[in-house]
């Protein structure tokens, strides 16, 4: 919020394999009291239902982020408590008349978590095809953040090229790549540290990794560190 009026980030959630990126994103915007504007594409139902059995509806999305918000890295339902979901808005991907359509709508930025080859292209080409690239593009042209936790491998050379278009045009491309020094003992952990990253380049505040902070061997316990 910025002087009582309401300020969101923008989520934007593509194809790409990944939606617990997604959803350790969103819960660590509303912990840190971030509103938050959801779009979900067309292609992301599809990977959300097969990487956690949640089919996510337009009239029943409240209902099904909660369910989706609750849910675990490892597919356990339950394993967070579901957040209070008073300040966060959804928007349908096919509607161009959504308010994150206009740069005359007040945001603080886009997070595009995870982002398929098929949205960075369409990011990078200005294809506005859908809400998602629309809102991208405007938060470009608007010179708002745009993070772009880009989600494939490998990478050809033609989605290299995307992605240094889209760096040239002040994106911030932050792949999902998992780092190990933190000390991750599950997979929730290496879910959490991407999250960060990402909330990391957007400004956020958060405490869903622990931080390098120059010491070898500071993520294991005394024990391991020392050979016992």
């Amino acid at each position: 919020m910025t002087d009582g009026k309401r300020t969101p980030w923008v989520v934007g959630v593509s194809g790409a394999s990944g939606t617990p990126y997604a959803a350790a994103v969103v819960r660590g915007l509303l912990a840190a009291g971030e509103s938050v504007d959801l779009v979900v594409s067309r292609a992301s139902r599809l990977t959300l239902l097969d990487e956690t059995g949640i089919a996510f509806r337009d009239a029943h999305w409240r209902e099904d982020l909660e369910r989706w918000l609750g849910r675990g890295a490892d597919g356990k339902p339950e394993t967070f408590p579901r957040p209070a979901l008073d300040d966060v808005r959804y928007w349908g991907a096919g509607d161009l008349a959504a308010g994150p359509s206009s740069g005359s709508y007040p945001v603080k930025g886009m997070l595009i978590v995870p982002a398929s080859t098929a949205c960075v292209a369409g990011v990078a080409l200005g294809l506005s095809k859908d809400l998602l690239q629309r809102a991208a593009s405007v938060t470009l042209k608007e010179r708002r953040r745009l993070v772009v936790a880009v989600r494939e491998t490998p990478l050809n050379g033609q989605t290299l090229r995307h992605l240094v278009a889209l760096d040239e045009a002040g994106a911030v491309v932050l792949p999902a790549s998992p780092a190990f020094y933190a000390g991750a003992t599950h997979i929730q952990d290496l879910v959490d540290f991407v999250a960060g990253r990402v909330l990391d380049a957007a400004g956020v505040p958060h405490g869903l990794y622990r931080r390098w902070e120059g010491e070898l061997g500071s993520a294991r316990s005394p024990g391991e560190a020392s050979g016992g």
